[in-house]
């Protein structure tokens, strides 16, 4: 039994590691800014953080803001947006330095996109890891539930938008195509990571992912044969004219080093079923 402090403990990942680790008999400290402002990792300096770290046997560094292809593409160029991600990091780096905890830090795939001001705080943070001999985990849209609208991802999204519209309007054409991997998944990989801290190194690429790319239309289509199977819903799916701004349609590929030690478990159609489902009890009276 570890006692693991984990930082954005309400985002979309840490709110089912958090979960995840506590079914596994671990005590989880949660630190996330919607606990109230002593959790705000961008006031330097904060004590509350300071006691969290130091306190604990390991820490998950997932706190960021960032959101899915809407948030990016209305914050990721602003000066708030920058500067959260600049402060957070330097305060919580500062503090697994000096009180020299092992940790992992959530980056993304998009670490090496340079044209992206999210990539180049990303990979920022991955220098800080490998100077503290941290471990970088890479993740590829995970999905799960979310709480937060404005920051929600493709897949909530969608089903969202079915549910209160019957029209799922995109971004985008939808002909692009993304690694999608289950929150759960996601949860059993990153205690896999903890429990195998000594065998790994900073510079070893930890993907995350399921290894399968999926195109974001497919992804529409997926949801709306869900609600075709609950019959209540007449859903319509209505692409942008516009590609991929973001990603700029560019796509990396996954490195697989982490299958020695852990494989996903959920395929695109079955974490996605067991989204809407949890979602459909927020629409539809039981």
């Amino acid at each position: 039994m570890k006692k693991i402090t984990i930082l954005g403990s309400s985002g979309q990942i840490g709110a089912y590691l958090t979960d995840h680790l506590r079914e596994k008999g671990h005590i989880v400290e949660e630190f996330d800014i919607v606990n109230g402002p002593s959790q705000d990792m961008t006031v330097i300096p904060n004590q509350y953080l300071e006691i969290k770290i130091r306190d604990s046997d390991f820490v998950f560094f997932l706190a960021f803001d960032v959101g899915g292809s809407r948030y990016l593409k209305k914050y990721q160029h602003t000066f708030d947006f920058i500067n959260n991600n600049t402060r957070l990091m330097a305060n919580a780096f500062g503090l697994l330095e000096k009180h020299k905890k092992p940790f992992v830090f959530a980056s993304s795939q998009m670490s090496n996109m340079t044209y992206s001001p999210y990539g180049v705080l990303k990979n920022v943070g991955e220098l800080y890891t490998k100077s503290l001999e941290g471990l970088i985990v890479k993740f590829w849209n995970v999905y799960g539930i979310e709480k937060d609208h404005e920051k929600a991802h493709a897949i909530t999204d969608f089903i969202r938008k079915g549910f209160e519209t019957g029209v799922i309007d995109m971004l985008t054409d939808g002909q692009e195509e993304r690694d999608f991997l289950y929150a759960e998944d996601c949860c059993e990989a990153l205690e896999t990571i903890m429990n195998n801290y000594k065998e790994f190194r900073s510079d070893d690429d930890l993907h995350v992912t399921s290894f399968r790319y999926t195109k974001i239309i497919d992804i529409a289509e997926i949801i709306k044969g869900q609600f075709n199977l609950i019959g209540k819903y007449d859903v319509k799916i209505v692409p942008s004219k516009e590609t991929d701004n973001i990603q700029l349609n560019k796509k990396n590929q996954a490195n697989t080093f982490i299958t020695k030690w852990w494989l996903p478990k959920t395929t695109i159609d079955q974490g996605i079923s067991k989204v809407f489902k949890d979602m459909e009890k927020n629409y539809v009276s039981v």
